[in-house]
């Protein structure tokens, strides 16, 4: 059974070629709901935490395909993996090439750069390749430990935030004890010691005695 639809160019490429963006997996709901960053008109990329994304690996089931035949030949399928929906779009050659093996109900992987377009946001196909459906639950479980880990770097960097603002306060009483932070942000002590440690190492912060901070800056 023919399951690859395109082949990635698999060919060396010269040390002077431009490194290709990392294609991130994700659900469709996520991109979706993403902060996009634009140029003028023109989609730069979307924004997931720290994540500047512009290439995206995508599983889920074909729901619609069009094909617009003619001088400017166009085709799209909308993709629906249970979070949300994103066409992915192709046009001249390509369109044959991405689109004439898929059809209505197929679970299919697509790698491709995001574009947008009239404030749709799609997917520009590199490579399109059919999967079994069970690969629908192996992205879900990929990409929730994903997100998992983005929430974590979020929450900690707000408490970051939290104990360097604490300690800037401080500075007009003379510094604070580390204790005193752990208690009232109500965190790990070890979580909150190591993050000062990163400030003592980066030389925002010192200790005139052990156990007590004051702000550098």
């Amino acid at each position: 059974m023919l399951n690859q639809i395109k082949m990635e160019n698999t060919q060396v490429q010269p040390s002077t070629s431009p490194k290709r963006n990392t294609a991130y997996k994700l659900r469709v709901g996520t991109i979706m709901s993403a902060k996009q960053n634009l140029e003028g008109e023109k989609l730069k990329n979307i924004q997931i935490a720290d994540k500047m994304i512009v290439r995206v690996n995508v599983i889920a089931n074909v729901t619609d395909k069009y094909i617009q035949e003619g001088e400017k030949k166009f085709g799209s399928i909308t993709l629906d993996d249970g979070t949300g929906q994103i066409k992915a779009k192709a046009f001249g050659d390509d369109v044959e090439s991405f689109f004439s093996e898929l059809n209505q109900g197929d679970t299919t992987m697509v790698l491709g750069l995001l574009r947008s377009w009239n404030n749709e946001l799609y997917i520009s196909p590199e490579i399109i390749k059919k999967k079994d459906p069970s690969f629908l639950l192996v992205r879900k479980l990929e990409a929730e430990s994903e997100e998992v880990k983005v929430q974590d770097k979020v929450q900690m960097t707000v408490l970051k935030d939290k104990i360097l603002s604490m300690i800037k306060e401080a500075e007009k009483d003379g510094g604070i004890d580390t204790e005193k932070i752990s208690r009232e942000l109500k965190e790990n002590p070890d979580v909150v010691n190591q993050e000062i440690k990163k400030f003592l190492e980066e030389g925002i912060a010192y200790e005139p005695r052990p156990g007590k901070v004051r702000y550098l800056g």
